[in-house]
């Protein structure tokens, strides 16, 4: 606008108007490809027929450019024939180099069009063999704008204005800025990083500190980790001091504790005391830390958080809740057993890492503060329901097509309605059924201590299976209404005279025998409800309440008025 105003001016005064000319924006980067910017998409025949032994991974990171150098050796242990071997990588991070076994590729053998890199291996490959591809490569990785909700690198400043990089690749993936197979499934067995920065930045990384070397100003930090789910390969660099301790386990081994933190050490401190509690709390609830030999480490971030395995990203500007703990710091430190030691098989399943870790937050909050921390907690996550798709479709899915509304997916219902479903299933099959579900779920074992397990997968039908198996009872009618439908179930009611009668509506119309208590002055009575009807005489003017425990996860219509009142009152505010 500015220079056409100019021009126009000149030409009224029969003058030439000479404005210098704005230096022409040099072009970004191309898009993500969908590939690319959508976790967990189909894995190609080739990653099938890997197994994924070794990703030893080193990253040269210039802040001051947003810039990374990038060095991978993959090693894998092939078992079906192989022709080549297929990763996922951005392709806007230009490929410097191929080797395979030590031998460098000709650049006619790799391409990476659409964020998928197939190598042609230079002779064919029988089950049984091993082979390492190396694959260098550099550039400006993609840029969360609002991490952890989008993935990708955050470039911050400190407080007093030193550089502090973190990365966040839930949604995205571990293709944003290394080469990997991007699916739940694809998670390496050992994880070697060596990142390079320059002094006297720190870089914390996942598993256990192997040693940091120096040279011309700049430092080089190993780390070491097993088994490490995909996304949670974090990168996390800036001027950090550390507190550590170690804890004593009730489990009788010792666990090391680390918190990275940039500025504030009194909050530091405070935030590092909670670390011990939620530990032992989990530990009772669950079974041991699953990464005990590592560490439970937590770094802070120029991001709200995320669950990057004995690394949890932290930025929740140390707030506190009402009911005495920092949320995040607990729902992070969770999703150790749910989501890193347990990972669900596909994206379709990630309401196992999701519910699972909500649910953690009552039950810690109950254990501070008793039965009213607890269901306050619960009634904050039954405001935020919506209901509008299954939690769980039974197919595979992407990261993003369980975030998405638009795309089917349940989105923020995995976290609240997730939780619920479990305190609903608590309340019906019992602690003790319940928490040994959990164990084998999480363990694949009853009774785990440490040594005695390793990180697994899991699905919905396996969780499915390990609550029939444990309770005796086939339970699937309870889960076919809760996940795999979107409305909640309609608990109906009638009084005919001294008789109620109650009805359960679902969806699909199937079998949903949930017993449901009813009080009656002091008594509390339980319908059994056969065949999804129940009924129960009163006495003469008798009141009743309905569900007097809060057991029972049910569609309520003051709940979806009020969430009405709060959509109209938003749209008005705009």
């Amino acid at each position: 606008m500015r220079n056409t105003f100019l021009l126009g001016v000149g030409l009224a005064l029969g003058t030439v108007a000479c404005t210098p000319s704005a230096p022409p924006v040099p072009p970004g980067p191309p898009p993500l490809t969908d590939l690319t910017v959508n976790s967990g998409a189909p894995r190609a025949p080739e990653q099938l027929a890997v197994t994924f032994e070794h990703a030893d991974l080193s990253f040269r990171v210039d802040p001051a450019r947003h810039w990374i150098d990038g060095d991978a050796k993959l090693t894998f242990a092939v078992t079906a024939p192989l022709r080549r071997v297929v990763l996922d990588l951005d392709r806007n991070l230009p490929i410097d180099a191929v080797d395979v076994d030590g031998k460098p590729l000709p650049s006619t053998a790799y391409r990476n069009p659409q964020g998928r890199l197939e190598i042609d291996l230079p002779q064919p490959l029988e089950k049984g063999a091993r082979t390492t591809v190396r694959v260098t490569y550099h550039g400006s990785p993609h840029v969360a704008v609002h991490a952890p909700w989008d993935g990708g690198f955050v470039w911050a400043k400190t407080p007093d204005g030193q550089p502090w990089v973190a990365t966040a690749v839930e949604g995205e993936g571990c293709d944003l800025f290394w080469p990997c197979i991007d699916h739940p499934m694809g998670r390496p067995k050992l994880v070697d990083e060596h990142v390079t920065v320059p002094a006297p930045l720190v870089a914390v990384g996942n598993g256990v500190a192997v040693g940091m070397d120096e040279v011309n100003g700049m430092r080089t930090y190993h780390w070491r980790s097993h088994d490490v789910s995909t996304y949670g390969v974090a990168l996390n660099i800036g001027p950090y001091r550390e507190l550590s301790a170690s804890y004593a386990s009730r489990f009788g081994n010792a666990i090391p504790l680390h918190y990275w933190y940039v500025d504030d050490e009194t909050k530091a401190r405070a935030l590092f005391a909670e670390f011990p509690p939620m530990l032992d709390f989990l530990e009772n609830a669950i079974g041991p830390y699953p990464f005990a030999a590592e560490k439970m480490g937590v770094v802070e971030t120029p991001f709200k958080g995320m669950e990057h395995q004995t690394v949890n990203a932290y930025g929740n500007a140390y707030a506190k809740t009402a009911y005495g703990y920092d949320d995040l710091l607990q729902h992070e430190l969770s999703h150790e057993w749910f989501g890193n030691q347990m990972t669900n098989a596909n994206w379709d399943d990630m309401w196992l890492h999701e519910a699972f870790a909500t649910y953690m937050q009552p039950l810690y909050a109950q254990s501070i503060g008793g039965a009213q921390a607890y269901f306050a907690s619960l009634m904050k996550l039954r405001s935020k329901l919506a209901n509008h798709h299954p939690m769980v479709s039974g197919k595979p899915r992407r990261e993003e097509d369980v975030y998405e509304d638009a795309r089917g997916g349940p989105g923020q219902d995995i976290y609240s309605k997730g939780a619920l479903v479990l305190h609903t299933l608590r309340n019906l099959i019992g602690d003790e059924a319940f928490y040994r579900s959990v164990r084998l779920l999480v363990y694949g074992t009853e009774r785990p201590e440490p040594g005695n397990f390793s990180p697994r997968y899991a699905t919905t039908s396996d969780f499915i299976d390990i609550v029939d198996k444990v309770t005796g009872q086939d339970l699937h009618w309870f889960f076919n209404v809760y996940l795999y439908q979107a409305a909640l179930p309609d608990l109906q009611l009638k009084r005919d005279g001294q008789v109620l009668h109650l009805t359960w509506s679902v969806p699909g119309n199937g079998p949903f025998p949930l017993p449901v208590d009813v009080r009656v002055g002091d008594h509390v009575l339980t319908v059994p409800m056969t065949g999804g009807k129940g009924e129960l005489t009163l006495p003469e003017h008798a009141t009743y309440t309905i569900d007097p425990d809060s057991k029972l996860l049910r569609r309520d219509a003051g709940i979806e008025a009020y969430r009405e009142y709060v959509k109209k009152h938003k749209a008005e505010d705009r």
